[in-house]
């Protein structure tokens, strides 16, 4: 998506990071929601356009100097336990019985995030936050981890919900702004400018990197 101008961006991102307080944390980076399977074609074009593999980029640089990657994840049980599935949100998996059904192709991660055996996984099947009736707060303060650097979608929704319940809960949240996606794409920038520039900390992908190093 680029990248936008704020008064939380271009802050001195050198010796904000560390492996033992600092994870990477992607939000729903999956092919039936944002790749070649996804309901969503605007979501899938926004991501296609660069934020996918710029977001392997970011989890590349992470492994190599050992930092925590969690991966969120969405999918659906086949009875459908635990999900709303009254929410507009939801009308894709209404008509379909085995859209993002837990362990098909659609709920696989895409392939530029190159997931490794080391990474972590925590999959939901309720709300539009990850911290939501799961453990992945617990399993982040487990490991002694106070800052996430988010990538993912939506801005529209996903990216929003994940960055307030994480500051709500006393996280440091960095949004690498090139990594994230949402549709339309001018409306996407002002939730980066408008919304998030209130409770995050903005920067591009190849700032983090340096910054991890």
């Amino acid at each position: 998506m680029g990248t936008t101008s704020n008064y939380r961006m271009g802050m001195d991102m050198s010796g904000r990071f560390s492996p033992s307080t600092t994870a990477v944390v992607t939000m729903e980076m999956q092919r039936g929601i944002c790749g070649d399977l996804a309901a969503f074609v605007a979501l899938q074009e926004a991501v296609a356009h660069g934020v996918a593999d710029q977001t392997g980029v970011l989890l590349d640089a992470a492994r190599l100097h050992k930092y925590t990657i969690m991966h969120c994840i969405f999918s659906l049980r086949a009875d459908r336990v635990g999900t709303r599935m009254d929410l507009p949100l939801m009308a894709a998996a209404r008509k379909d019985p085995n859209y993002l059904l837990q362990s098909t192709d659609g709920v696989a991660l895409l392939p530029q995030l190159h997931q490794a055996t080391s990474d972590l996984v925590c999959e939901r099947h309720h709300g539009v936050s990850p911290f939501t009736e799961t453990d992945l707060d617990a399993r982040l303060r487990d490991k002694g981890i106070d800052t996430l650097i988010v990538a993912g979608v939506s801005l529209n929704l996903g990216i929003v919900g994940l960055s307030i319940e994480a500051v709500n809960l006393g996280y440091t949240v960095v949004v690498a702004t090139d990594a994230v996606a949402g549709f339309p794409a001018e409306y996407a920038q002002n939730v980066l400018r408008n919304t998030l520039a209130a409770i995050t900390l903005q920067a591009t992908v190849a700032q983090v990197v340096v910054a991890l190093a």
